[in-house]
């Protein structure tokens, strides 16, 4: 076997089509790496080992070889997506364990595109918090395996900081995308409404949640976005310079933001400075009333993600989220507040292109454990306490992504979060592959 367990999706894809390696060794690879470590990490509710290697080999015989950007490339699928003979569990004991006669649209895109699924990821149950736990596993961090991977798209960002994957399909409705990346050192990004299909869920959170991928590499990033997509994303032959607004101000009221993440604001505002472009300090005017419209917005989507469901089998954090929600969901689902809340950050925007903020506030991820047993409002506090940045962007609908950048007093990852108008994917991408360059970060993390 050759070292392909740790290389990016780009160096696996271009091997395979040049033949100088097979689908199936690749798979095999990283299939054995799994067996490995994933004790340790819990980032799998399901292994498809034989049905992957099997997915290998029809990769390998394909005609059109050459012309698949992801050929040969081993992803795993967050377990809130249908995979094609597989049950879709969505972290709980209530769903149907029914496998699925289709694939969601964003898996049967990477299959197209020379993808082979190799499992599901560990997800909390109906996605609903930002820590990954449940009867099927804790997905913890690879950095740190005392700590949790973050969630909801917790075993996806876990398999890939771990080295067990290049790259992983999630999404994001109020974090879960960019809350595991911060926490793994991974870069991500939850693109605006309407740029890659959702199907997520009953009416995707009031069109709140979108997905993406989990990468190491930008590079990565906008090669498998752009197979989500359907179209790849527009690079500048010149990325302009951009006018920035570097905020270190939680949105959120009451809630404090750690000195890592402020001076990894601050930092990644100097070299991007040095790096030619416009950055001031603003801060956005967020409402006072954004954590009632965030609370709300949150609730209410669990209790129609939660109807039809056997509540007896729901944790009881799941079952009091869903209960505060159904009184919301009616003033939820006219959008009001949403559009609200994008009338009064458009103007910011339209003197800002690219708003830096932190990406997550606490010097460190909570503790890996059993948050589904614990108390609904200790959930919430926890949650909210270091995650105060990214629900507005799920509220407006516009692309925000998490980049690696610095590192925590324990040595693990810190991140920052960029965020931008509608349409502005191509831009937030051609600032983080500056990041990227200028402050390289670690591919995976240090295990096994």
């Amino acid at each position: 076997m050759g070292d392909w367990a740790g290389r990016s999706a780009a160096e696996i894809a271009a091997a395979v089509r040049e033949k100088r390696v097979t689908p199936r060794e690749v798979v095999a690879e990283h299939l054995a790496r799994i067996e490995r470590l994933d004790g340790r990490i819990g980032a799998f509710r399901k292994v498809r080992a034989e049905a992957a290697l099997a997915e290998a080999d029809e990769v390998g015989s394909r005609t059109g070889l050459a012309e698949l950007p992801l050929a040969g490339v081993p992803v795993a699928v967050k377990d809130n997506l249908a995979v094609r003979g597989e049950s879709r569990r969505d972290g709980s004991a209530a769903t149907p364990d029914t496998p699925a006669a289709e694939d969601h649209v964003t898996v049967a895109r990477l299959r197209a595109a020379g993808a082979v699924v190799v499992g599901l990821t560990n997800v909390p149950e109906l996605c609903v918090f930002g820590t990954t736990e449940g009867p099927y596993g804790t997905a913890r961090n690879p950095w740190d395996t005392t700590r949790t991977a973050g969630g909801s798209s917790g075993g996806s960002a876990a398999a890939v900081a771990a080295g067990l994957v290049p790259v992983s399909l999630g999404n994001d409705g109020m974090g879960s995308l960019r809350i595991p990346a911060a926490n793994c050192g991974l870069v991500t990004l939850k693109p605006g409404h309407g740029v890659v299909p959702a199907g997520i869920g009953e009416g995707d959170w009031f069109g709140m949640a979108e997905n993406g991928a989990l990468a190491t590499t930008v590079e990565d990033l906008r090669l498998v976005l752009g197979v989500l997509a359907g179209t790849g994303l527009p690079r500048a032959a010149e990325p302009p310079r951009r006018r920035i607004a570097a905020a270190v101000r939680s949105p959120l009221a009451g809630v404090s933001v750690s000195r890592p993440y402020t001076t990894a604001v601050r930092e990644a505002a100097g070299v991007l400075t040095r790096a030619g472009h416009r950055v001031r300090r603003a801060e956005p005017p967020y409402p006072l009333s954004l954590g009632v419209t965030a609370l709300t917005h949150w609730t209410a989507g669990t209790a129609v993600d939660a109807e039809g469901l056997d509540r007896a089998l729901l944790a009881r954090r799941t079952r009091v989220h869903a209960a505060v929600g159904r009184r919301f969901v009616d003033s939820v689902r006219t959008g009001d507040g949403r559009e609200r809340l994008r009338a009064r950050l458009a103007p910011f925007f339209a003197e800002h292109d690219v708003l830096l903020t932190a990406a997550l506030a606490r010097r460190s991820p909570p503790p890996a454990g059993p948050w589904h047993e614990r108390g609904w409002l200790r959930n919430v506090l926890a949650n909210t306490a270091y995650s105060p940045f990214t629900p507005p962007w799920n509220l407006t609908g516009w692309p925000a992504m998490s980049v690696p950048f610095g590192t925590l007093p324990s040595g693990a990852p810190c991140a920052v979060q960029l965020v931008g108008r509608p349409g502005s994917e191509g831009a937030l991408l051609e600032l983080a592959e500056e990041l990227e360059r200028l402050r390289p970060w670690p591919r995976t993390a240090p295990v096994g």
